[in-house]
């Protein structure tokens, strides 16, 4: 999480815990050194829920540093799988069920919720209108370099088998917000299996100048990383 505030509360009691009873679940909230009141909230949560784990960063790690951090705490707790649940509501934690259950037939190193599997969808949940054509667009480029099949090259729900991405896979990739991209291109090289769960997604505070970053990245990022092998 990073300046989720208040999101935090609602996104952990979204959680489906009944649901998730027969696994032994570890739940990580990690700050990425926000100045607004999100970790207070973190703390608030903790309070009342003593069996998660909460910290926060001593410094700004961005996007995919903070990822990095929560993956390493998975390592350390000897977990099986780690899934990467944004603060800030984007992604809906009934989900998490599923997830567990594509990963765990063995058939895939990875899981990531797409929003574009069934795309009106994505419309039900609002997402803007730049949004979904430029996802489209893109995500139709990245198959045409790496010849693959996905619906949603952008999304940050995953779950990861965590026998396959262990430390020494993601600790040379990115901190930045091309984490995501850049540990996919990593396991298509590897020939390793991701699959795709169509999910819906709640859009709010939408900031068109991160997302038009966030594409030029993605774009020189696909064609470099094709070319430099």
């Amino acid at each position: 999480t990073y300046h989720s505030s208040q999101k935090l509360k609602r996104v952990f009691k979204l959680i489906p815990q009944k649901k998730l009873k027969n696994y032994d679940i570890k739940i990580l909230i990690s700050d990425d050194n926000s100045k607004d009141n999100s970790f207070d909230y973190a703390k608030e949560i903790y309070k009342r829920n003593k069996k998660i784990f909460i910290k926060k960063n001593k410094e700004r790690l961005n996007y995919g540093g903070n990822i990095k951090s929560c993956l390493y705490f998975a390592h350390k707790k000897k977990c099986d799988y780690a899934i990467m649940l944004h603060g800030d509501g984007q992604y809906d934690p009934k989900y998490i069920p599923a997830l567990i259950k594509k990963i765990s037939d063995g058939k895939c190193v990875a899981v990531h919720g797409s929003r574009m599997k069934v795309k009106k969808n994505a419309i039900k949940g609002k997402m803007p209108l730049y949004k979904f054509l430029g996802n489209i667009v893109l995500t139709y480029i990245f198959n045409k370099i790496y010849s693959t099949n996905f619906s949603d090259c952008h999304s940050g729900y995953w779950i990861y088998d965590l026998k396959y991405i262990n430390k020494n896979f993601y600790n040379s990739l990115t901190n930045s917000i091309n984490f995501d991209n850049q540990l996919r291109i990593k396991m298509i090289k590897k020939s390793l299996i991701i699959k795709e769960l169509p999910i819906r997604t709640i859009y709010s505070d939408e900031k068109k100048s991160f997302h038009i970053v966030y594409a030029i990245k993605f774009l020189i990022e696909i064609f470099l990383k094709k070319i430099f092998k």
